[in-house]
């Protein structure tokens, strides 16, 4: 029996700036455009938090389930490096906004980008051991940016958002490969959130290791699975995106020193197996955990899947920890995606300019920001998610600590 991805959704916000508008306010050279390969950023608005965007993500999932297959949840899990507390979990507050049953198994977790990965494969080995037959396990990986002009070249490639991933037996979405993973993991301070309010990074760092936990994760891959090989083995791949440029030289890394592909067929390779994957990833920016997951959507919406087709997955995540693992799609893959429209809720998204950027973007870095009694008033943002398809939900502020949500 197959377990794996059974529904996933993305939430990326009900705002975006261009790129280029943004490169033009902060002055930067529009020359790196082409490298970063992004047409539109999702910025948060001061209503929004990790908590409303894992919420905002997973609601559309479970209005399309009966009441007995919600009640079949029995483990919630929240991937996010954007915390609102050093105890109190945001899986606590989903919980609660999600209206999940009370036998639910319910924590968090924290890797940088690979939280996600590694509370699927956890989630995945706990249902294939039917301990508990039936289940199900919803992981949600939700993050907020916190970059201003202090990121430089960052700040535009940095998204916001969530990725809701139910998983369970016979998944529609995609059968993890049970056994086949490669992992690498050693300690590296490449990026860092030392406060609520404040992101920092050795961008030079960060790359190279990803590169190398690329190379390091696919030789552990190849090691406990036989008889692999790179341009056969997987018919696409979906990697962690922090920009379309990464991934490109990730994929050139290993087409060059894992395959004997003649160097003019590799820039077709990653057209065909690639690129799919980069679409949504370049009108949203980085979702942290749920980049890899963006990653997968953006495939099953955009590329040519009408057979069982292998997907190699690479997950990196700051720190560091990695992992390269796999799964079968299939056309049923396709149709089970395509009944969340990720596409159409992008596009509905409102434009903003670089002014409005700004004033938004004041309020929005102090999300995290932990105060005893305080007040978020939604009434000016209204008119960006009032036309939703969905349910909203909003931060409204704390009351002795306590954070507070609304649903318009």
């Amino acid at each position: 029996m197959a377990y794996g991805i059974d529904a996933m959704n993305v939430y990326a916000g009900v705002a975006h700036i261009t790129v280029p508008d943004l490169f033009t306010g902060r002055g930067l050279d529009v020359s790196r455009l082409a490298n970063l390969a992004m047409r539109e950023k999702s910025v948060g608005l001061p209503v929004e938090d990790s908590v409303t965007n894992a919420v905002n993500a997973a609601r559309p999932i479970l209005d399309a389930m009966s009441p007995d297959e919600r009640d079949s949840i029995e483990l919630l899990v929240t991937a996010t490096e954007s915390g609102v507390d050093l105890s109190k979990t945001v899986a606590s507050y989903v919980h609660r906004y999600l209206d999940l049953p009370r036998h639910c198994r319910v924590f968090e977790t924290k890797q940088a980008c690979y939280a996600a990965t590694g509370a699927v494969q956890l989630a995945t080995g706990y249902l294939a051991s039917q301990a508990s037959p039936g289940a199900r396990a919803l992981i949600i990986a939700t993050d907020v940016a916190l970059v201003d002009e202090r990121a430089q070249y960052a700040e535009p490639a940095t998204g916001h958002g969530a990725v809701a991933i139910l998983l369970a037996e016979d998944p529609a979405v995609l059968a993890v490969d049970h056994g086949a993973f490669g992992c690498y993991s050693h300690e590296v301070l490449d990026s860092a959130r030392p406060t609520p309010t404040f992101d920092i990074a050795d961008v030079d760092k960060s790359l190279f290791t990803y590169l190398d936990g690329l190379a390091a994760c696919y030789d552990d891959y190849c090691d406990r699975v036989a008889e692999v090989d790179f341009t056969t083995t997987f018919g696409h791949l979906a990697f962690h995106t922090p920009f379309a440029g990464l991934v490109r030289a990730a994929h050139r890394k290993l087409m060059r020193e894992r395959t004997r592909t003649p160097a003019d067929k590799i820039d077709a390779d990653f057209d065909d197996r690639v690129a799919p994957s980069l679409l949504y990833p370049a009108s949203t920016g980085n979702l942290c955990s749920g980049s890899v997951y963006l990653a997968l959507a953006s495939l099953l919406d955009h590329a040519e899947i009408s057979a069982p087709t292998r997907v190699g997955l690479y997950s990196y995540g700051s720190g560091c920890s990695a992992e390269f693992f796999s799964g079968l799609v299939t056309a049923r893959s396709v149709r089970r995606m395509a009944e969340f429209d990720i596409g159409g809720h992008l596009r509905e998204r409102t434009r903003l300019d670089y002014h409005e950027y700004l004033a938004i973007l004041r309020s929005s870095l102090t999300v995290l920001e932990p105060r005893a009694d305080h007040d978020v008033d939604a009434e000016p943002y209204r008119h960006l998610f009032t036309h939703r398809r969905s349910p909203f939900l909003a931060y409204t502020g704390a009351r002795h600590h306590h954070r507070r949500y609304r649903w318009y």
